[in-house]
């Protein structure tokens, strides 16, 4: 479709290149599918746009039922895209999703891809890969409700084996199992997905991003708080007091007795304890249709 030449009033990401158009520059912007791109770039577009109905379209935050594929296993693209990204570039990065992006270019690569609704540009333009972790915690964070699925913190919290108070291991993955069986099935997926990436991370020594640190890094958005607008006692009640742990034999995190200067919160012992199931049972969630896990 005939493109207008807008004037860019805040910098923004070309849809071809990747590089961003700069304050005050022209730009060309397509009539139906609003792709922003620079001039110097319109050769290079593949071919005519064809729009997508809006009910294709992505919501601007939903649910993660809202954002998966129609086959199994139901993981969305954009979760798929960045992790293959951080796998395939970031994991000699120290500091994997601890360390920030910078947050506007977190912001417009998340609306982009948003608004992509499914068909997603490359993520390899994106020159530093904090940004695209920064990315993925964005879109965690922003959706309606966790990955435990409605009232998650009733439902994964408040579960002995997720924290101290079952202390053989065995029994703790037995209950861990039972619940995540019984998320709903984008959840679930995606939960396997994810713990099976973080499981890779927390291998790699230059990342320097063990169990504890990750599980404290994504404890709030994968599981929540004991409510669904958690207020800052809430969050304080889901830190256990120094002397409970040091009187427990386990902390959910390390092996044996442990003596950590700042307890870890409910929410990263419950993901603690997911990362410490076999990655043979996150794997089962996701062996139907494995082509659906490629880049897109």
């Amino acid at each position: 479709d005939p493109a207008r030449s807008p004037q860019v009033i805040r910098p923004e990401p070309c849809g071809v290149c990747g590089s961003r158009i700069r304050f005050g520059k022209a730009a060309l912007k397509c009539r139906q599918c609003q792709l922003l791109l620079h001039p110097k770039c319109r050769e290079q577009c593949s071919g005519p746009c064809v729009p997508q109905p809006r009910h294709h379209a992505w919501p601007r935050e939903g649910v993660l039922a809202d954002f998966a594929p129609l086959t199994p296993p139901l993981v969305p693209t954009l979760v798929v895209q960045c992790v293959t990204e951080v796998e395939t570039r970031g994991l000699t990065e120290t500091g994997l999703y601890r360390v920030p992006g910078a947050e506007q270019l977190v912001r417009e690569w998340k609306q982009r891809l948003l608004r992509a609704g499914g068909a997603l540009p490359a993520l390899g333009s994106v020159a530093d890969i904090h940004v695209v972790c920064g990315v993925l915690k964005d879109f965690l964070r922003g959706l309606k409700e966790p990955l435990g699925g409605e009232g998650a913190a009733s439902l994964l919290i408040p579960l002995p084996g997720a924290t101290t108070d079952i202390p053989d291991d065995t029994a703790c993955g037995t209950a861990l199992r039972h619940v995540v069986k019984k998320l709903p099935p984008a959840n679930r997926d995606t939960l396997a997905f994810l713990m099976l990436h973080l499981l890779k991370v927390s291998r790699s020594p230059d990342c320097k991003m063990d169990v504890l640190n990750l599980s404290r890094v994504f404890g709030p958005t994968l599981v929540g708080h004991a409510s669904a607008n958690p207020t800052p006692l809430a969050i304080m009640e889901d830190t256990p007091r120094q002397s409970k742990v040091r009187q427990s034999p386990r902390c959910g995190l390390c092996p044996g007795h442990c003596w950590h200067p700042h307890p870890p919160s409910l929410p990263a012992q419950v993901v603690a304890r997911l990362l410490s199931l076999p990655p043979d049972f996150w794997r089962s969630f996701l062996v139907t249709e494995q082509e659906n896990l490629a880049p897109m």
